[in-house]
């Protein structure tokens, strides 16, 4: 290898430390968490609260609601604990978390393709919970059930949204596919000639 002049090194060490700058966004994301803990707890009291105030007297749909509420809560919170371990792992520096038992299963095969992808997944089940919740509170469309905050354009618009977050995940899932098969097929062209040239 050829030898490097001083200042390309020292511009390389300096141009490398600063993936240290994403330290602090990866922090302000854990105290985002911390916010979406808050919410998580005050809307399930306020729903605990509802049940015994209210009793049988309390619409189903209303309780429904306030569940798939919860677990909108649950799923944003999973998609930042991906954003912050994945991201962290990938473009900072190493957990060092190898051999620890609670070590999650996709954390050891991590790169930027695969964190692509796990969270377009994760914000299309975001998107069917919302979903979900549109179709619960709007009833049957073009019923006198739909409310003035509900029209059959805009949950057509919903539809088509979540649509497009599937389309995209698939391509994404394709693209990650299509590159672990030209990977593997030049790794198979490779062990031939290497066995050839011993």
């Amino acid at each position: 290898m050829p030898h490097r002049p001083f200042a390309a090194r020292a511009l390389g060490g300096f141009i490398f430390t600063s993936r240290w700058l994403q330290a602090p966004l990866y922090l302000g994301l854990i105290v985002a968490q911390a916010i979406y803990v808050v919410v998580f707890l005050t809307e399930l009291w306020h729903l605990g609260e509802e049940i015994i105030l209210h009793g049988g007297s309390v619409d189903e749909s209303v309780i429904m609601l306030a569940v798939l509420g919860l677990i909108d809560v649950v799923m944003i919170a999973n998609l930042l604990i991906m954003v912050i371990i994945g991201g962290y792992e990938t473009f900072v520096s190493k957990l060092g978390v190898e051999g620890h038992p609670d070590e999650p299963d996709w954390l050891s095969h991590v790169n930027a393709n695969l964190l692509k992808v796990k969270l377009a997944v994760s914000i299309i089940s975001i998107s069917s919970i919302h979903l979900l919740k549109t179709f619960i509170a709007v009833g049957p469309l073009g019923s006198s059930a739909m409310t003035e905050n509900y029209t059959s354009t805009g949950v057509m618009y919903q539809v088509i949204i979540h649509l497009a977050f599937i389309v995209s995940a698939c391509a994404l899932a394709f693209i990650d596919w299509l590159q672990h098969q030209t990977a593997a097929s030049h790794h198979q062209e490779q062990v031939p000639a290497e066995s050839l040239a011993h």
